[in-house]
C-alpha cells in the first residue's frame, strides 16, 4: 500500500468536474473560506469560547480581581492603621471620618476590612495550591500505576476523607497553635493552611485518579506507549493536560470554600489570631457587640460573603464550560 502523503497531487481547474473518490489526494479548494479558517479547538479553547459568553463569568472575575488587588495592595485603598487605635473612638458608628466606624479598641473598621482580605485570600489560595498539588500527584500515581499502589493510596485517602473537617482542624490547630504558643504571623497562617490541606487533599486525589483511569487507555496513550514514550512523557505530555479540567473546577470553587473555612476557624478561636487581621477574626470580635454595634459584623461579613460567592460563581461557570453536556 502506498503512502498517501507521497501520492502525487494533480491540480484541476475550477471549471472541471468534481474529482472522483479515491482518484487523488483530498483538497480544500472547493470549501468555503470560513470552513478553511475554522480549525478544531481543544478542550480549553472550547471552554474559553463558552466562558466569554457568560455574564456571570465576567461579573465574578471582576469581583475576584478587585479582591486580589485589595489583598496585594491594601495601602491603595486606605492610609489608616489597621492594628492600633485610640480608645476614645471605641464603638463610634460610621461617619464621614470613618466610613465603617470604629471597633471596641478604637481601630478603624474600614482599614481592618481592607487589610483583612490579605490574610484570608493568602490562606485560601495557598491551601488550594497545596491541596491540588498533593492530591493531584497522589491521584496521578494511583490511577496510572494501579495495582497495590492504587489500593494503598486509596485507603490512605479514605482515612483522611473520613475525618470530620472542623473537628480535625481544631485538633491540629490546638496542638500546634494552642493557648500560650508564640507563633508569629506567618507561622499562624502556615498552620491554618496546613490544616486545610491535610483535611482536603483526598477529594482532589479522587478526581485526578478517576480522570486518569478514564484516560490512560485512550488510543493516543496506547499509541504513545507503543512508540516507546517514557512514563514521564506520557504523564506530563498526554495525561496531565487532559486530566486537569476537573481539578481546575474544584480548585476554583474551593478558594471560596477555604475563605469561609478560615473565617470559621478564626471565629471558633483556633484559626488566625492577633496580630493577624482577617475577616474571621473581625466577625469573632464583633459577636459580643452585635446588638449595640451591628456594623462591626455587617461590613466584614459582607466582604466575606461577596468574596466566597465570587469564587463559587466562577467555579460554576468554569464547570459548565468544561462539561459538554451543560453547554
Amino acid at each position: 500500500m502506498s503512502d498517501p502523503h507521497s501520492a502525487p497531487i494533480v491540480s484541476t481547474p475550477p471549471s472541471t468536474a468534481p474529482t472522483e473518490a479515491g482518484s487523488g489526494a483530498p483538497t480544500d479548494a472547493g470549501l468555503p473560506e470560513n470552513a478553511r479558517k475554522n480549525k478544531p479547538r481543544g478542550l480549553f479553547g472550547d471552554a474559553w469560547r463558552d466562558l466569554r459568553r457568560k455574564p456571570i463569568f465576567w461579573i465574578s472575575s471582576t469581583l475576584i480581581v478587585f479582591f486580589l488587588v485589595l489583598a496585594a495592595f491594601p495601602w491603595l485603598f486606605t492610609s489608616k492603621d489597621a492594628v492600633n487605635g485610640a480608645l476614645s473612638n471605641s464603638l463610634v458608628p460610621p461617619s464621614g471620618d470613618a466610613w465603617f466606624g470604629y471597633d471596641v479598641q478604637g481601630r478603624d473598621v474600614y482599614a481592618r476590612v481592607i487589610y483583612g482580605a490579605r490574610a484570608s485570600i493568602i490562606v485560601a489560595l495557598s491551601a488550594v495550591a497545596g491541596t491540588l498539588l498533593l492530591g493531584g500527584m497522589m491521584g496521578m500515581v494511583a490511577g496510572y500505576l494501579g495495582g497495590w499502589v492504587d489500593a494503598v493510596l486509596s485507603r490512605i485517602a479514605d482515612v483522611f476523607f473520613g475525618l470530620p473537617f472542623v473537628l480535625g482542624a481544631i485538633v491540629i490547630l490546638t496542638t500546634f497553635n494552642g493557648v500560650g504558643s508564640e507563633n508569629g504571623k506567618w507561622e499562624i497562617m502556615g498552620l491554618v493552611t496546613l490544616s486545610l490541606v491535610v483535611l482536603s487533599w483526598p477529594v482532589s486525589m479522587r478526581l485526578m485518579r478517576s480522570s486518569v483511569l478514564a484516560t490512560k487507555e485512550a488510543d493516543y496513550i496506547v499509541a504513545a506507549r507503543a512508540l516507546g514514550a517514557s512514563t514521564g512523557r506520557i504523564i506530563f505530555k498526554h495525561l496531565l493536560p487532559n486530566c486537569l479540567a476537573p481539578l481546575l473546577v474544584y480548585g476554583t470553587i474551593m478558594v471560596g470554600s477555604f475563605i469561609g473555612a478560615e473565617a470559621t476557624l478564626s471565629f471558633l478561636g483556633v484559626g488566625l489570631k492577633s496580630p493577624v487581621v482577617s475577616w474571621g477574626i473581625m466577625i469573632s470580635e464583633a459577636q459580643n457587640y452585635l446588638r449595640v454595634s451591628p456594623f462591626l459584623l455587617f461590613f466584614p461579613a459582607g466582604f466575606l460573603v461577596t468574596a466566597v460567592l465570587s469564587f463559587v460563581m466562577l467555579g460554576e461557570a468554569v464547570r459548565e464550560a468544561f462539561d459538554p453536556k451543560l453547554r
